[in-house]
């Protein structure tokens, strides 16, 4: 099995454990940021060409907020964590506990809020997968960028060297426990070759 599209069902849910195991730790972290209960749920887990992550989320012109991180050490590749803007920018008022407002662009001070936001979920996730593969696994600062969903997807497809024409999403729901409020968005895991295999190796076997 060398190629991510051959994943079957059984493998797909061992990479939704570990999916759920970030998740819990992401929950954990941003209950106590934003001073409220916040539970993330890993309801899919699908492997999807690059080029139809947009479709998924938004419509190609729709803006997104995007966090990129770039993974370090025995695994290497970068991760995108995907929102629709307006997702993004609840988020920022939850992470800032503060109106914002909605019609303006983010403002420096709600652009590192969705960043930091981003980091926690991307990282949680991250470690997991490390624990999961027994492999240091370091995140990189994230960055953020917020454009039209299309535009940012073939920014992240540019990047690679190899083609990565399909990558693991993992959608995730962020459920606020006081007002039963539903956030939607989607984790990118784009490996690098060598890093995918060891990844396809590890979940063989799960």
């Amino acid at each position: 099995m060398d190629d991510i599209r051959q994943l079957k069902d059984i493998q797909l849910d061992a990479l939704r454990e570990v999916a759920n195991i970030g998740a819990g730790h992401a929950a954990t972290a941003l209950s106590q940021m934003i001073g409220g209960r916040i539970m993330i749920s890993v309801p899919r887990i699908t492997v999807t060409a690059l080029e139809d992550v947009p479709r998924q989320l938004a419509d190609p012109e729709e803006p997104i907020a995007a966090v990129l991180m770039h993974m370090l050490g025995d695994l290497t590749g970068r991760t995108l964590l995907v929102f629709p803007k307006p997702t993004a920018k609840r988020l920022a008022e939850l992470m800032l506990r503060r109106p914002i407002n909605l019609e303006n662009d983010l403002n420096e001070l709600e652009q590192s809020a969705v960043k930091e936001c981003g980091n926690i979920l991307s990282a949680a996730y991250m470690n997991a997968l490390s624990e999961f593969m027994g492999m240091m696994l370091l995140p990189s600062p994230p960055s953020l960028a917020v454009d039209m969903s299309s535009a940012v997807i073939t920014s992240a497809y540019l990047q690679f060297t190899a083609e990565p024409n399909y990558v693991v999403c993992v959608e995730s729901e962020f459920l606020m426990d006081d007002t039963s409020e539903r956030l939607r968005g989607l984790f990118l895991l784009l490996p690098d070759p060598a890093s995918l295999q060891a990844i396809l190796r590890a979940v063989r076997v799960a």
